[in-house]
């Protein structure tokens, strides 16, 4: 059993596959593959080793390799004189390559890669319209993904003799972090997600877009590294009704409609989903992305989000959509760049919410009209944040300003406090040159 993104033992078809064809044993293989491992920031690796390191305890021990899956999987297989490998399906870019890769090696050995289930509830190119095209909107994708339904879950395998063949390698030593992560591993994934459905869920469509309430599941995490599976979420959902689990099912479906959009466009994980806007007038990348990344724009939502993203490896997404906006609208720097910078820092980095979440802002993406969408960064923090908490939790220099005034430090008596910066731009006069760009664009 190659484990990849499905660091758990219940619900996960593939480890059953591995099990009920495995009479002598089960290796319990990861690879720390260096494509992967080097560009992921050290909140990502972090989290990444704590996790590992509690799935290892509870199979006894892993069978770690470091290097090119297609060497490593190789060896251990044929160490193990092993006629299958299993796997969930990986529809990432990268992914689909490298396990072409493997499976066209183990072949030349008689040893078939079995793919069984994926990290969706709904496969990605399983949901299509009627005619057989993929969706390119979300909404109608969600109808169909809702009607299309899923499995029920799997339960852990009992008693599995797992066998390490070679000599494994250590963990890599732990990378500084920024600040604290959250518990990681499957346990804490099931505490999680069982908190929130007792005390979150049922407010979870007035609270979401509340930063300062930090109301959200906070299971993206899970999500990304398998220490749960959609599905299992989705099915504990199904006991409970309200609008409020309506609107986490939508949640969970857009997480699903991204991967789907990077399957049938691996391009666009990288490229414009619509290749007009690549046409557009965009700033060079300086200093200005600089003072954005590091939380010192002036604009105090903006500023708190980029900040959060250091201390915690994580953003609430309310704020992620207005950061994501005043980079591309207001400073009119490529998404790309954005993208980039909140891969390396969040430790649920995941390539196509994030890159298509991005995209969406950008107004290049799956939205239908989203161009001329631009935040206001003080209206929306007025609005999302309208006591300040939120911003007063993460920058500090505001720590003493009270209430809304503290999204507006430049009208207060003396000025900004303690050094915080001046607006460094004119959020009206951007927007305005931000509309004059994109319809240049609409005009070819």
């Amino acid at each position: 059993m190659w484990f990849r993104r499905d660091l758990r033992l219940a619900d996960n078809p593939a480890l059953r596959a591995a099990v009920d064809s495995g009479d002598e044993g089960v290796v319990p293989l990861f690879v720390l593959d260096p494509s992967l491992w080097a560009p992921a920031g050290p909140n990502r690796r972090a989290y990444l080793r704590a996790s590992l390191a509690d799935l290892g305890q509870r199979l006894g021990g892993w069978q770690l390799r470091r290097g090119d899956p297609v060497d490593e999987v190789v060896a251990v297989a044929r160490a193990a004189n092993a006629s299958t490998v299993h796997v969930a399906t990986d529809y990432g870019p990268y992914g689909r390559r490298r396990d072409e890769r493997v499976l066209n090696a183990l072949a030349e050995h008689g040893i078939d890669l079995v793919r069984t289930g994926s990290p969706y509830a709904v496969a990605p190119g399983r949901v299509t319209k009627p005619d057989g095209t993929p969706y390119a909107v979300y909404t109608p994708f969600w109808r169909s993904w809702n009607d299309h339904g899923w499995r029920q879950p799997v339960g852990s395998p009992q008693a599995v003799d797992w066998i390490r063949p070679l000599k494994s390698v250590d963990l890599p030593a732990a990378d500084p972090i920024s600040g604290s992560l959250p518990p990681a591993g499957e346990a804490a994934a099931r505490r999680r997600w069982r908190a929130f459905l007792d005390e979150g869920v049922h407010n979870y469509g007035a609270d979401r877009d509340r930063p300062d309430l930090d109301r959200t599941s906070r299971m993206s995490v899970h999500l990304k590294w398998g220490e749960i599976h959609p599905r299992t979420m989705l099915t504990d959902l199904q006991a409970r009704r309200g609008d409020s689990v309506r609107t986490y099912r939508q949640e969970l479906a857009w997480r699903e409609f991204y991967a789907d959009v990077l399957w049938q466009r691996p391009d666009s994980a990288r490229e414009y989903l619509h290749q007009q806007f690549a046409n557009m007038r965009y700033a060079r990348p300086d200093e200005q992305l600089a003072t954005w990344a590091g939380g010192h724009t002036g604009f105090p939502i903006v500023d708190a989000g980029m900040r959060q993203l250091q201390s915690e490896g994580w953003m609430h997404n309310r704020v992620r959509m207005i950061v994501a906006s005043f980079l591309v609208k207001d400073l009119h720097v490529e998404w790309q760049h954005g993208a980039r910078h909140f891969l390396h820092w969040l430790v649920d980095g995941d390539l196509a919410s994030n890159n298509h979440g991005w995209q969406w802002v950008a107004g290049s993406g799956t939205d239908a009209a989203p161009y001329f969408r631009v935040f206001n960064p003080v209206t929306q923090g007025k609005k999302f944040d309208p006591g300040g908490d939120y911003v007063r939790r993460h920058v500090n220099e505001l720590s003493e300003v009270e209430g809304s005034a503290v999204h507006e430090p430049w009208t207060l008596p003396d000025g900004p406090p303690n050094g915080y910066p001046a607006p460094m731009v004119d959020h009206k006069q951007e927007r305005v040159e931000a509309l004059d760009r994109y319809a240049e664009v609409k005009k070819h």
